[in-house]
């Protein structure tokens, strides 16, 4: 059982010439999301939302790899 769900994937295909996937999930009964790089998967930000408000997520790498595994299978 993964320790998280994703709960919505949108590929930008054309933003600033570069390619990005976005990756909204829930971990811990926390909302996140995730940005990467569709070419490398690099991340490019990350954000937990809170009482309607955008904070920096801090994420641990195992979770970060987690969800990119994940985004890599499903693109």
């Amino acid at each position: 059982m993964n320790s998280y769900e994703i709960t919505d994937m949108i590929i930008d295909d054309g933003f600033d010439g570069e390619e990005y996937v976005t990756t909204d999930f829930t971990h811990q009964n926390q909302h996140f999301s995730i940005t990467f790089k569709k070419a490398d998967l690099e991340v490019m930000n990350s954000w937990m939302f809170m009482d309607e408000t955008s904070l920096p997520a801090n994420l641990s790498d195992d979770v970060i790899n987690l969800i990119r595994a994940e985004v890599e299978r499903k693109i």
